[in-house]
Order: structure tokens, then sequence, then C-alpha cells
């Protein structure tokens, strides 16, 4: 065979790769790129890595000391301060310039073509806005403005003949059009004036000849209820604002039901219904008034109210569909001070042993005024013993209140007295160390703590006042709610 023979074989092995060769340079250029030159000199200082780092540091500081171009002066030019007529010019048209109404400046020089003006020409309109002040007068603004005073005077009276100047809201906006007058030391003439009277009136006033006219545009509102109907969820307020109802109406809705249910009971499955004035100018404003009914859903327990006012003058309390009516609340504090001396046992300030003191002493100046807390009728006014000047006060579910120390009175026995009506005033009268009011309070002949006394009590309607109030609650419900 050919492969038989020594000679003839042929070899199956690898071949040798050639070692490269290198060369001194690689091997400079290898150790340069691998050296640290820049290390940190704050580690292992005193080691050669550390002094081949501040051989470095030395080395580029020489480096950039050597290089360096130095320091020379750049010429420049500063120009000579302005003067006199050349600074007023120069700061004139720096603000404007002539053809926005520069006061100086280059003009061109007058020639046989100028024709000096006699007088300079008015605009023969001028459109402006007047906007009513708070505590302003409608004739103030119009003059204000620009509008002479006959002619002032004249329009109010005749707005005065259609709404109650009074009536005009602060930030009413007057939109007043001026004609031209015939003399420049006369006020120019009122040609239009035109303004929102009232949410459901517009009027304007026109010149005819020498004299001026009233318009009356009325704009149709749409006086509807608003009512408001949803889930509680998590939270009553953030439902009812997203359901639409204003944070004022949701406010008052829950101050109503907050007096006779507790808030913190109220669940996420409970229904809400809420029913308000509002009306809806033809224009697109929308006002929402006060809230009229508040009801909530609670499964077996239904609570429904709705503001009702007898005639009283009492502002309209909130009845429930019952036509029942329960006012309730502490007695409020007589007199604008501290308290000095609490109810209970104490130390006499005087007789210097411990004595039940029977009432609350307030301190506050002499003079000062004394309050009724709640409506009652006066049995009393006049001296008693220790206590000075003394009033005494009867009120309803068998509860009198004292009033001692006294400078002065405001009232007399068997007159009948509101809350927030002066009875008298602060003094020191009687067994007293200063000025302070002495206050008690009685509670079926026994003397009780002042601020413990919780006052409530129930009205019912009947009669021709309770029909109505059952109609006003059907007309209510029968509102859709809103979608």
């Amino acid at each position: 065979m050919e492969l038989a023979g020594g000679a003839g074989a042929r070899s199956f092995g690898r071949a040798v790769a050639p070692v490269p060769v290198v060369t001194w340079q690689d091997r400079l250029r290898a150790t340069l790129h691998q050296t640290d030159w820049v290390p940190d000199l704050g580690a292992r200082i005193g080691s050669l890595t550390w002094w081949r780092g501040l051989a470095t540091c030395t080395g580029l500081i020489a480096a950039a000391t050597l290089t360096a171009p130095g320091v020379k002066p750049i010429p420049g030019f500063v120009a000579t301060g302005m003067t006199g007529a050349e600074r007023e010019e120069a700061r004139t048209l720096s603000i404007a310039p002539l053809g926005l109404g520069a006061s100086t400046g280059r003009r061109m020089a007058a020639n046989d073509l100028v024709r000096p003006l006699a007088e300079t020409p008015e605009r023969p309109v001028i459109e402006l806005t007047a906007t009513l002040g708070s505590g302003d007068s409608f004739g103030a603004a119009l003059q204000r403005a620009g509008v002479g005073r006959a002619d002032a005077a004249r329009a109010a009276d005749l707005v005065a003949g259609e709404v109650n100047l009074a009536d005009l809201k602060p930030g009413t906006v007057l939109d007043l059009t001026l004609g031209r007058r015939h003399d420049r030391r006369t006020a120019r003439p009122l040609d239009r004036l035109a303004f929102r009277a009232r949410f459901d009136l517009n009027l304007a006033l026109h010149r005819e000849g020498e004299g001026l006219t009233i318009e009356r545009r009325p704009i149709a509102i749409d006086h509807t209820p608003l009512r408001i109907q949803g889930l509680v969820g998590s939270s009553l307020y953030r439902s009812a604002r997203a359901a639409g109802a204003p944070a004022k109406l949701v406010e008052a809705y829950i101050k109503a039901i907050a007096a006779r249910t507790s808030i913190g009971g109220i669940g996420a499955d409970d229904r809400f219904d809420i029913i308000a004035d509002h009306a809806r100018a033809a224009t697109g404003e929308v006002q929402v008034g006060q809230l009229q009914y508040a009801g909530l859903d609670q499964g077996k327990k239904k609570l429904r109210l709705v503001r009702w006012e007898e005639g009283d003058g009492n502002g309209g309390q909130f009845w429930d569909a019952n036509g029942q009516s329960k006012r309730s609340g502490f007695m409020g504090m007589p007199v604008a001070g501290r308290i000095s001396s609490t109810f209970g046992m104490r130390r006499h300030p005087l007789l210097g042993f411990l004595r039940m003191h029977k009432g609350l002493d307030l301190a506050a100046p002499s003079g000062t005024p004394v309050y009724a807390p709640i409506d009652g009728r006066v049995v009393l006014a006049g001296r008693n013993r220790g206590y000075g000047n003394f009033i005494k006060l009867n009120h309803a579910s068998g509860i009198s209140s004292g009033y001692g120390h006294l400078s002065r009175f405001a009232v007399r026995a068997g007159q009948q007295v509101s809350r927030g009506q002066v009875i008298g005033y602060v003094g020191s009268t009687g067994m007293s160390t200063g000025p302070h009011l002495h206050w008690e309070v009685w509670k079926n002949g026994q003397n009780v703590n002042p601020r413990s006394i919780s006052l409530s009590s129930v009205a019912t309607l009947s009669g021709e006042k309770l029909r109505a109030f059952k109609a006003k609650i059907a007309n209510l419900l029968a509102v859709p709610a809103a979608r």
C-alpha cells in the first residue's frame, strides 16, 4: 500500500502556530497603560503609589505654570456721560418712540406745509366700563367714569324707578358709551348705559334727543328646585359633591342631618336626598339657593327634614316630615370674660373658710355688658345682700338663672328678654374683691353647674300650617332627580 511506508506516511497532528514577537515598545506601552498615575493622595501615604501620584500632580502644576499666557489688559471704550437735554432726550426715546407718544425727541423742522392746530381733535365716542364698589353709590360710580352730574342724576332716577339702588351688588359692571361734547369745558354726554340690575333683569339707557330713556330687558328664569340623590359610599361629602351638589349645599345638608342622627352611623349603602332652591337664567347663569329638603334612607330608618318658617322670624328651621321641630343646645356665656372661679367647694376669698360656690365667676372689666344666655322673664332686678346688684331670670323647663355684683341694670322686673339681649353691666357691688360677674343657674330650684344645662324643646305644627307644610313636602318630592 502507498501509506504503508514510513516515507510516504501523512501527518494528522495540528500545525504549530508561530509565536508573536513582543517588542520593548509594546511592553512599555502596556506598563504605562496599567499604571495608576493619579491615585488618591489621601490614602496609603508614603507608599510608592503615593509618591508616583505626587510626582504626577507636581508635573501638572509645573506644566500649567510654564504654559500660562499671563494677564494682559483688554483695551475698551467708555462713552462720555450725557447731561441736560441730551440725557432727557435719550431717556424718553428709550421708553417709547415718537410714534407711540414720546413727549420729547427729534422732530421734523417746521416748513411752509406745516400748519399748527388750534386744538387737538377729540375722539367722537368713548366706550368704557365702570364697576360698583362696596358701599358705592350708583351716581358716584357714573361720575367717576366721566359722566356729567346732570346725566348721572337722571340715570340714577331712571334706574331707581325699576330697582332699588341699594340692592345693586358690589362688582356690578356698567357698560358706558360717552358721546361727543360741544365744549371742552363740559363733561361728555351719556349716550348709552347697560348693566345687569338683577339675576332676572337687564337695564339699558339710551339718549333720545336731549334726554335719556330706560329699557327693561327681562331674563327668563327657571325656578325648578335642584334635587340630587345618590349612594353615600365611602364618604358622604365626596359622594354628594361628585353627584353635582355645590360645597356649601353639602355642608348645609350634613349640618341639618347631624342634628337628628349620628354622622358616624351612616353606612356606605345608605342613600342621600338633597333638594335646594335653584334658579337657571335663559342666558345660562345658575344660582343655587337654600337647602329645602334633607333626606337620608338607611333602610328601616328614614330621615326626612324640610325647611319651614312659622312666621315668627326664626329664619326657617328644619322640621321632620311629621311637622315637629326639636331645638336643643347649651346656655351661652352671659359675658365676654374668663372663668376666675368654678362651680363647687372653694375657700371664700373674703371669709377665709371652705364654702360651696354655687355658680361661676367670670372676670371682666367694669361696665362690660351682660347678655341673657337664653329667652326668659325678669323676676328680680335689685339689691340682694352679698350679691349686690342682682338680676334673676326665669326660663322654660324649670330653669332659672342669676347674675350678681352688677354695676347697673338694663332691664326691670316683669320684663321679657330674648337671648343675646343686654340685661346689665359688670361691676363689683356686694361682697366682691373686684369687677366680675357671679352667674348662678337653678334647675327645679336646685343649684347646678351653668355649663351643664342642656336645653331642648319640641314644637309641633297643626291646622292650616300643617296642611301647608304637607303640601310643601309633596311639591318637593315631586321634583325629579338631576341626571
